[in-house]
């Protein structure tokens, strides 16, 4: 791209083509090439210099934007040529002459016997990188390491040796001409040649080898000395680098590449930009299947320079030609239009190059390249030398062909590079019919620059002027009916894939575009679903038919009749044309018609070009000439980044000059700068008054400085409050975080972290930062998480947010330094608004984009990311569509979505609702005469009229100076010249109006926020610059600012305002400067809102209108729209949204009442009993924008306290028409004055404004606080849309979403397929997402491109990566704030435990024992602990509403009466949270390195490896044999003893007494009885115990092993027999000692035969609840005399110390039971108690079974089966010992356990029933009460705890008279005391002399119960008595036996039995009472 001054020669410049020449020379077979000073000098067509093109400001104005585009600054601007070089590998350069067919490259044969392999050198060593890439090469001093490419081995580089002085320097320069290199693998040196080099390193190239092509990229060790792949070897300056063309006189290229995606989307889908293709993603093969082409374009006669349009083609193809030339930009400025190019085609031009073949078979390019070139032809060996500016004598752009293929692969497919050994195909010679030569002057001449939209057949070749046409590859796909699979053919209703003829195809088209609107263009994605639909019904008629889709296919002669016919009703919009010979003779005509055309004739929109060929069949392709499609259609090929170029171009390089001119005027001819300057003379220094007056009124301007506004109390200033959808929301991150913890892929240990630690990554927004960063601080998250101090947390906030700019690299580095020092600490990076820029970092560092391009992937995407285990990544998006395509990263089950509520009642007690894009497309059905979305018709009718005007500018360029000239008209016509009312258009003018007059109306200067969203920023700072003016000389600065919304810098508003804003806020420091939007809320204010996207920046509620006419075609992708309309969304009033009948009536008295309409439809309407303030009132004349409006003051309630962190108040325009009759409720004066304005409106019929309707201001009626309440509704702002936005937001049709949601989700993706279903209304975030996973692809450049691994369809998810998606504005920063905070609670949970924290209960009743031990003893002495008393009461508080054990202090306590409580509400019991230690016991949710192998089965290992054994033995209480499983992990088999010879278990190996104690084990074996707790029980006892080797068991019911199994499969498992799977805790206990008994028997025979005594085996066993979760030891503080009372210190232990502690007390196997006490939190403040309490031991036992051999637990027991025991052993004689010196801390587990049965009747009468009452528990025997289905000994329990006052009326509260139970505890009610009496001789039992007791309880007495053993006791008068047996039988039997009959009187009816079936074996009982 040389200096191209005339008459100057640069050294640079003179190198170059010296180098060029002689180069050429040296290849060149046949001519000699012109020498190079006539090169550099005598061009003979060089045009004269023309000084007066050379603009001075353009010549400043370029520096900057040369230097970033061309680093080397080389411009030419006396010609406006810029040269921009097409890629080598675009073209094949090495033919003799162009004209001639090309000459394969013959490469040398190899040597014989060496190697040929890709990818090594003849001498057979490996040159790939990847081998390669951790080797030491030596290379010699000056040189370097340089990647080259194989077209063979496309996925690999060869590293090569090559001397750096015949490489370029960094500007493409001063590279020696020649070549050194060595080869790196055999060491070979000296290579002088690169065609020598290139055939011993086996490049194998079918071209003329040559450095610049195949020397790609330096090669650059990493930090970790990594080779790999470097920087672009920069071979000739736009090789790597945008060429200068970027920013002036032609399209820059576009990148070409063949892609995988059969799509076609916006032009190039990208940056236009980088011609270096990246060798490593794209396929080598660098023929493409896109080709850039743009042409040359004229200079009209105003030097109008104009960019031409990007022309696209879409190619499908074997081969296709293409002309050896780059196009150059001839613009020649004064005016000679011939320019040398209307000569004819000249020899060189005449035939074109083939291109080679296109990646493969029938796939179809995907990204079409936007077809810009220039420059002369590259022919080195001929013609000029690159830099050279002569224009090229004609133009040739060719199109390649489109042929219907028949296809042998799927279109789908990925394109496969296919070598290019092939050799060069010949090219065709065109025949004159397959040509189009485009008129000159096409654009000058008809005003339209015509689009041709590729159809179906051969695109002919265009010649000539092609700057003015631009070819749309649009709708191609959709007439390629993809191959799809059979289930999608299915789900689409269709059979085969080819149903559709041509003929048919073309009849749809042009049936399309006549049903389009004169505003409408066509969509893609609208024509698909015809298509569809189309085929479906050509397949429903197939189906009913049974004959072939032939059928209904239209033969080719109709073709034409059938087309004009159609088209008869397009009133002349749309002609067919039909040839016979080629579409170039179509297309010639309509381009020919176009150029004769008379002024007033009107042309048709669209020109259907088809060409019935007898031997081609039909080909069709369609030109739009409509003024307005052909714009738009040529506007929306380019993507945003592209258009804000074009429009910087056009603003830099003057052409919007003539506009300007235009717009210097008035509507009304005036010139606008005198007029402004001569109001403000007549003004003075006077300026309107800032606030509290009219817009007439004026005061000094230092009087009006100096104005002070009053405090707002009514302003709601954000106090940060998270709603319940945040909460909802953030809980649903929770649990899926908790998911991915569970998966089981390892990818997450949440037990592993202890802190959580974030940073918040924003786009590039300075707002947004702050916006953020007062979020946080607001939230007090930093100091919530432990991060930072409560003093420091506002400095330090700003670490964690980072936004996505140049520096973020360091900031990014220093918190991966953290996460890399943290382990423990769960790091959340939040990407917030992740759906910005996502290109990926290989992309963009090619294309020298926008500063910010491919940061995100940069960072997000990065090794360092994905690889720590301890960083969560968080993507947060209001548009995640970009994210969710076939190549996404996130895994669809870790998204989040935000909550929908399909109704307002769902929304509960919220005082605000979401009003979001949706609503806002319901809301045009509501029917009220100001809607919220709206489209400005007498705007677009202006822009269209320019549009005409001025067919060389970009519209939004257009739109931008007219709304500009609108907003100051308007301006003017409002305070100075009401002449220009008629015109502004009416919605201007009423947007304006509210905006100046809402600040006069209240003391306090309050007032709305219009929002203009300019996405240009040059044409913003224009417009704030234009419009500031016009502001500040009409006297109006201190009543509204101006402001620049620009993402790269700060807020900046005047300091009269910053002023006024601190005076509402009352109490901000003297420094307070507003930093984000939401600051601004109250203030009047524009704000100009720019930048390429909006990022999410939430605004005040006072904002009322967003001004989105600058949003037009350029915006037709979902994400792009949408984002835009997000600006409005934000939260209402719940009164705004309502059924429609209650919006339109509603007396006074509902409307306090009515909040939510009880209509069931959907339908929304805004309530129109808002208050109306009668500033302008304009009717217009046109009836859809008749804006009546009338703008309602917006004031915050005082009386409504939420905080507005979601709700932004603002209040939408309504209107009043005379014709609806409409109620106001808030009051008769506002009902009144309403009326009054009504009618005077309606009475101004002009589009004038009686002045009096101005003057008369309306005041807010100051009635009671209750009708205010109505008044301050927070309501949805008001949109302006283009006419495009609002078609595409505002067609709901019959309920379907807005069409906006139909279209190309992204501009960085692409539609898989054409054929593809709808996308639904009722379709919820998941399903969408999953339905663009499915159908969305992502382009080349998108971050997520490169994320396919190997094998096909596969695609790798980052596992700790989550998606969370909501509405744009509805909260989800709050969301995910208190995800981080609740995230952290979780850890600190996981980290704690909730343990019952009660204390011993009947502490007072204990009489202290007198004989007691020295505390400090370690173990008790059995001689002494012998002689203490067993305490009978029960202290274990889990037993506080059991009935006490009777005992001579309890029957001193005086029991209350009105203790009595309602037993069916269990009392809630007191927990404290603990943190866990590292001696815990865990449940199966707890995962660490060291406990892995002790929880999970080795993977290689099966389940299979666990064995299962059956154990029988016989039991005598039971009177039967019992058969036990044991299920025995292979790993634990050496605690088993089995038989020799059939592994036959024998028994469980037991430790002698005798063993010495061992450090490293314990000798009891553990069991642990556990029910529906598989997940949740505390079995994991490895670090309790130390991780030391030990025997556990679990005891688990036969149902339940399966689960159990699954979550511990290295536990040994003791499965119940089936008969006990609806037992109780008393059965496994019962078994757990049966068990244990006979394994002791077992164990004593077998060590007797080896001579161990019998008595010497240990006898022990512990037995342990699945609840015990830590233990501690409590050590007494000896009393000092600081201290006043001695108290104790405890520590947590593990389970293994305790067990150690205790099993080696003396003389241990004289103890019964030993056990420790339970915690509380008082133990250590209590008086000392002694170390050991002869007492009753719970839930944590040492149970000695050789001694308690005959004392036996109730197996049919649910409850209290411990306190049964407990007093049987003590009746025994047996010693049961409590350590007080250790305490266990019993962790509260809600699930499983001993839970309540859930009682239902056996047989199920209704759904709906009654709960069932205790006291329906039994009944009457043969009676016909419901039965029920629960075990008879359940029922019983149930109901003897509940049926105290029947049973034993005379016990209730008298302990003193208890009621006596025989050999049995049962609980029968708090109420009641039992005296427990054990039938055994010898047995010990409680003193109950002169005892009178109150009741008898028998429970299925044995034989040991006599009549004599009751004559003993003494009853009350009317003691009741109760016996319980087994059957009626026994009870007879017992009370016959037991001679109960003679004191005590039975009745019939006093027999009762417990609710059961005969089958269930219920319990009989009989009362009676005593005589």
């Amino acid at each position: 791209m040389g200096n191209s001054y005339a008459g100057q020669l640069k050294s640079a410049r003179f190198e170059e083509a010296l180098h060029n020449s002689i180069e050429a020379s040296l290849r060149c077979s046949s001519v000699v090439p012109r020498p190079i000073f006539s090169q550099l000098y005598l061009d003979p067509d060089q045009p004269p210099f023309l000084p007066e093109d050379v603009k001075p400001k353009v010549e400043e104005l370029d520096k900057e934007l040369v230097h970033r585009y061309t680093q080397n600054g080389s411009l030419d601007f006396s010609n406006n040529q810029t040269v921009n070089e097409m890629e080598d590998e675009e073209e094949d350069e090495d033919m003799s002459d162009s004209s001639s067919p090309p000459i394969p490259y013959s490469q040398k044969p190899a040597p014989e016997g060496s190697c040929t392999t890709d990818g090594f050198c003849q001498a057979g060593k490996d040159l790939r990188l990847v081998s390669l890439c951790m080797e030491q090469i030596d290379i010699p001093a000056g040189f370097l390491l340089v990647g080259a490419k194989s077209p063979n081995l496309p996925e690999h580089i060869l590293v090569c040796a090559v001397d750096k002085r015949f490489l370029p320097d960094d500007h493409g320069k001063n590279a020696l001409l020649g070549f050194s290199g060595n080869c790196i693998g055999c060491g070979e040196r000296g290579f002088r040649y690169f065609t020598e080099f290139s055939n011993h390193i086996n490049l194998k190239l079918t071209t003329q080898p040559k450095k610049q092509k195949h020397l790609k990229y330096y090669l650059v060790r990493s930090s970790q000395g990594v080779l790999s792949k470097g920087p672009l070897i920069c071979w000739k300056e736009c090789r790597s680098r945008q060429s200068s063309a970027a920013s002036y006189s032609a399209k820059p290229n576009s990148s070409v590449s063949p892609s995988t995606t059969p799509e076609s989307g916006r032009a190039n889908g990208y940056k236009s930009g980088f011609t270096q293709t990246d060798s490593s993603v794209f396929s080598p093969a660098k023929s493409s299947s896109a080709v850039n082409l743009s042409g040359t374009q004229d200079l009209s006669r105003n030097k109008n320079i104009v960019k031409p349009l990007a022309l696209s083609v879409q190619l499908v193809g074997k081969t296709f030609a293409t002309a050896p030339l780059t196009l150059r930009t001839s613009d020649v400025s004064n005016g000679n239009s011939s320019g040398g190019r209307n000569s004819t085609l000249s020899s060189t031009f005449s035939r074109p190059v083939p291109h080679s073949a296109s990646p493969s078979l029938g796939c179809v390019s995907g990204d079409q390249a936007s077809m810009s070139s220039s420059g002369p032809p590259k022919k080195r060996h001929r013609g000029w030398s690159p830099g050279s500016p002569v224009p090229p004598p004609g133009l040739v752009v060719p199109v390649p062909t489109i042929r219907p293929l028949a296809r042998t692969e799927p279109l789908l497919s990925v394109p496969v590079p296919q070598s290019m050994l092939t050799g060069i195909l010949q090219p065709h010679p065109i025949s004159a019919g397959e040509t189009v030569i485009v008129p000159e002057n096409l654009l000058n001449n008809s005003g339209v620059r015509p689009v041709i939209l590729i159809g179906y057949g051969t695109l002919p070749y265009f010649y000539g002027n092609v700057g003015d046409i631009v070819v749309s590859p649009l709708l191609v796909n959709c007439y390629k009916i993809p191959q799809l699979e059979n289930k999608d053919l299915d789900l689409l209703g269709l059979t085969g894939s080819q149903l559709l003829s041509v003929e048919n195809m073309i009849l749809l088209t042009i049936q399309y575009l006549v049903r389009l609107g004169p505003d409408q263009i066509p969509l893609r994605e609208e024509f698909e679903q015809i298509m569809l639909k189309a085929m479906q019904e050509f397949t429903l008629r197939e189906r009913s038919l049974q004959m072939s889709a032939q059928s209904s296919s239209v033969s080719p002669g109709q073709l034409p009749w059938l087309a004009r016919l159609i088209t008869s009703v397009s009133r002349d919009l749309v002609h067919v044309v039909v040839t016979q010979n080629s579409l170039a003779e179509g297309i010639s005509e309509t381009l020919r018609s176009l150029t004769e055309m008379k002024h007033q004739q009107r042309l048709p929109d669209y020109v259907v070009a088809i060409c019935a060929s007898k031997n081609r069949g039909n080909e069709f392709c369609v030109v739009v000439l409509g003024q307005y499609q052909s714009r738009a259609l040529a506007e929306s090929m380019l993507t945003t980044s592209e258009f804000l170029k074009e429009i910087s171009y056009e603003l830099i390089t003057g052409k919007v000059s003539f506009l300007a001119s235009h717009f210097k005027n008035t509507s009304l001819g005036d010139d606008l700068d005198k007029l402004l300057e001569k109001m403000q003379q007549q003004r003075g220094d006077n300026v309107v008054i800032p606030f509290n007056g009219d817009v007439n009124e004026c005061v000094s301007s230092q009087e009006a400085a100096a104005m002070v506004s009053t405090q707002d109390s009514d302003l709601d200033i954000d106090t940060f409050q998270i709603y319940q959808p945040q909460l909802t929301v953030a809980r649903k991150l929770l649990s899926q975080v908790c998911a991915i913890a569970d998966s089981g892929n390892q990818s997450l240990d949440l037990g592993h972290f202890s802190k959580v630690d974030f940073i918040i990554i924003v786009p590039r927004s300075e707002v947004l930062v702050q916006q953020t960063l007062q979020r946080i601080r607001q939230s007090g998250v930093l100091i919530d998480l432990g991060l930072e101090e409560n003093g420091t947390a506002y400095q330090r906030a700003e670490k964690y947010v980072v936004r996505l700019d140049s520096e973020i690299q360091t900031k990014f580095e220093v918190f991966m330094k953290r996460v890399k020092q943290n382990p423990y600490t769960l790091f959340v990076l939040v990407h917030d608004n992740a759906h910005v820029d996502l290109t990926s970092a290989i992309s963009s560092s090619l294309s020298h984009g926008e500063p910010s391009h491919g940061l995100a992937d940069r960072v997000i995407n990065c090794r360092e990311v994905t690889e720590a285990f301890n960083l969560l990544v968080l993507q947060v998006s209001s548009f995640p569509y970009i994210l969710q395509t076939q190549q996404s990263r996130i895994n669809s089950n870790n998204e989040v979505h935000w909550i929908q509520f399909d109704n307002v009642e769902e929304m509960g007690r919220e005082e605000k609702l979401y009003f979001g894009l949706n609503e806002y497309s319901k809301s045009l059905q509501w029917g009220i005469t100001s809607p919220l979305l709206r489209c400005d018709e007498t705007f677009e009718k202006m822009v269209n009229t320019l549009l005409e005007r001025y067919p060389r500018l970009h519209s939004m360029v257009i739109r931008c100076y007219l709304l500009i000239q609108q907003y100051s008209e308007a301006l003017m016509a409002l305070t100075t010249m009401a002449s220009l009312r008629d015109h502004s258009t009416p919605e201007t003018l009423s947007i304006m109006d509210d905006l100046i007059t809402s600040p006069g109306k209240n003391k306090k200067g309050c007032g709305h926020m219009l929002i203009i969203r300019v996405p240009s920023v040059q044409l913003a700072m224009l417009a704030k610059e234009r419009l500031q003016e016009v502001r500040d000389k009409l006297g109006l600065q201190y009543r509204f600012e101006i402001l620049l919304g620009n993402p790269a810098s700060e807020l900046a508003v005047a300091k009269p305002f910053v002023t006024r804003l601190k005076a509402w806020r009352g109490n901000e420091q003297e420094d307070w400067v507003p930093r984000t939007y939401q600051d601004l809320e109250g203030l009047p204010c524009i704000v100009i809102l720019t930048g390429k996207d909006t990022l999410g920046e939430t605004f005040p509620r006072s904002l009322k209108y967003c001004d989105l006419r600058l949003i037009d075609s350029s915006y037709l992708t979902r994400t792009a729209l949408e984002q835009e309309v997000g600006l409005a969304c934000c939260y209402v009033s719940k009164e705004v949204i309502r059924g429609p009948i209650v919006a339109l009536d509603l007396s006074e008295k509902e409307h306090e009442k009515v909040n939510i309409s009880e209509n069931d439809s959907d339908e929304l309407l805004i309530d129109l009993e808002r208050p109306q303030s009668n500033s302008s009132a304009v009717t217009g004349t046109s009836g859809s924008i008749a804006e009546n409006g009338v703008s309602s003051s917006s004031a915050a309630d005082k009386s409504q306290k939420q905080p507005a962190c979601l709700n932004f108040q603002n209040v939408a325009v309504s209107s009043v028409d005379e014709s609806t009759s409409l109620r106001f409720t808030a009051g008769e004066t506002l009902k009144q004055e309403c009326d009054s304005l009504g009618t005077q409106m309606a009475s101004s019929t002009t589009s004038k404004l009686s002045s009096s309707a101005v003057a008369r201001t309306f005041r807010w009626p100051s009635q009671s606080v209750k009708e205010c309440k109505t008044l301050h509704a927070a309501l949805p702002r008001i949109v302006i849309l283009s006419k495009a936005a609002y078609c595409l937001l505002g067609s709901q049709k019959s309920g379907h979403l807005p069409s906006s949601s139909s279209l190309l989700p992204h501009a960085d993706v692409s539609w898989l397929s054409s054929l593809r279903p709808l996308l639904h209304k009722d379709m919820n975030g998941a399903e969408q997402s999953l339905y663009y996973r499915q159908w969305t692809t992502a382009r080349q450049h998108h971050a997520d491109y490169n994320n396919q691994s190997e094998t096909a369809g596969s695609r790798s998810f980052h596992p700790r990566r989550l998606l969370l998606t909501g509405p744009p504005q509805v909260g989800k920063t709050g969301s995910y704030l208190q995800f981080l905070r609740i995230l952290f609670r979780m850890l600190i949970r996981l980290l704690e435990v909730d343990v019952y924290d009660e204390e011993e209960i009947n502490t007072n009743s204990t009489e202290s024992s007198e004989i007691t031990q020295s505390s400090n003893d370690h173990w008790p002495d059995i001689e002494v602990f012998s002689k203490i008393t067993f305490d009978l009461t029960v202290h274990d508080p889990k037993y506080a509403s059991v009935s006490p054990v009777y005992t001579e202090q309890v029957s001193r306590v005086k029991q209350e009466a009105n203790k009595e409580t309602k037993a069916e509400q269990p009392r809630k019991r007191e927990t404290v949270s603990m943190m866990l230690t590292k001696y815990s016991a865990y449940n199966t949710f707890h995962h660490c390195e060291q406990c892995h192998q002790y929880m999970d089965i080795n993977p290689a290992a099966q389940m299979t490896d666990s064995t299962l054994h059956a154990f029988t033995f016989s039991s005598s209480m039971l009177g039967e044999e019992v058969q036990l499983h044991f299920i025995i992990p292979k790993s634990k088999e050496n605690h088993f003893v089995f038989s020799k010879q059939g592994k036959h278990l024998e028994s469980m190996r037991l430790p002698l007494v005798s063993d010495k104690q061992n450090l490293n084990a314990v000798k009891s074996p553990i069991f642990t009885p556990s029910s529906g707790r598989h997940e949740h029980g505390l079995l994991n006892l490895y670090h309790a115990m130390e991780g030391i080797n030990h025997l556990h068991l679990l005891v688990v019911k036969e149902y339940e092993m399966p689960l159990y199994r699954k979550y511990w499969p290295n536990h040994i498992m003791l499965v119940l027999p089936g008969m006990f799977n609806n037992a109780g805790v008393g059965a496994a206990r019962f078994l757990i000692k049966e068990l244990s008994y006979h394994n002791l028997e077992l164990e004593r025979n077998r060590l007797e035969e080896l001579g161990v005594k019998r008595q010497c085996v240990w006898p022990f066993i512990v037995v342990m609840d699945d609840s015990c979760v830590l233990w501690n030891i409590h050590s007494v503080q000896e009393q000092s005399s600081q201290s006043v009372e001695p108290g104790s210190t405890s520590k947590n232990v593990s389970l293994k110390s305790v067990l150690q502690h205790i099993e080696a007390t003396p003389k241990i196997i004289h103890y019964a039971i030993l056990g420790i006490q339970k915690w509380n939190s008082k133990l250590n403040s209590r008086k000392s108690k002694p170390a050991f309490s002869r007492c009753h031991v719970h839930d944590f036992i040492l149970l000695n079974i050789d001694l308690t051999q005959n004392v036996q637990y109730d197996l049919n027991r649910y409850f209290c089966e411990d306190v049964d025991f407990n007093l049987r052993t003590n009746s025994s004689g047996l010693l049961i010992c409590r350590f007080n010196n250790f305490s266990l801390m019993k962790k509260h587990i809600q699930v499983g356990g001993q839970r309540d049965f859930a009682i239902k009747p056996k047989i199920m009468v209704s759904e709906s029933m009654a709960p069932i009452m205790p006291l329906q528990y039994v009944c009457a025997p043969d009676s016909e009460h419901t039965l029920l289905a629960a075990p008879a000994q359940f029922l019983l329990e149930k109901f003897l705890q509940h049926a105290t006052y029947k049973l034993f009326p005379k016990a209730i509260h008298n302990f003193k008279n208890p009621v006596l139970a025989i050999d049995c505890y049962l609980n029968i009610g708090p109420e009641v005391a039992i005296c427990y009496v054990s039938s055994r001789p010898h047995s010990i039992n409680v003193n109950c002399e002169g005892v009178f007791f109150s009741g008898l309880l028998l429970y299925l007495c044995d034989s040991f119960v006599g009549a004599d053993l009751l004559k003993k006791f003494k009853f009350l008068k009317g003691a009741t008595l109760c016996v319980i047996c087994q059957d009626r039988s026994s009870l007879r039997q017992t009370i016959v036996r037991l001679e109960l009959e003679d004191e005590w009187h039975f009745r019939l009816r006093d027999e009762f039995q417990t609710a059961n079936s005969i089958d269930d074996k219920p319990l009989y009982f009989l009362t009676g009472r005593h005589i």
